[in-house]
């Protein structure tokens, strides 16, 4: 099988759960008539950009994990 056939098969298009809602004022149509969703939006470099540097700066930040313990108190355990 070839290993970059998973990589990059098609994916499910994305479900526009505003279309039908009280925010369509806000989120409306475009003024070109074209679709602007998730998929074109990331097609655009600057919007691809911004999303890359916003994800790196989020997985850049330290996770904490705690664990309760017995008599009320916490422990980091990571």
């Amino acid at each position: 099988m070839n290993p970059f056939k998973r990589l990059f098969r098609s994916r499910d298009k994305p479900k526009n759960s505003l279309s039908r809602s009280r925010y369509n004022f806000l989120f409306g149509g475009t003024t070109s008539g074209k679709t602007v969703n998730e998929r074109t939006a990331m097609q655009t470099t600057a919007v691809y950009a911004c999303v890359r540097i916003l994800a790196e700066a989020i997985a850049g930040l330290p996770l904490h994990v705690y664990r309760y313990r017995l008599d009320g108190g916490k422990e980091r355990i990571a």
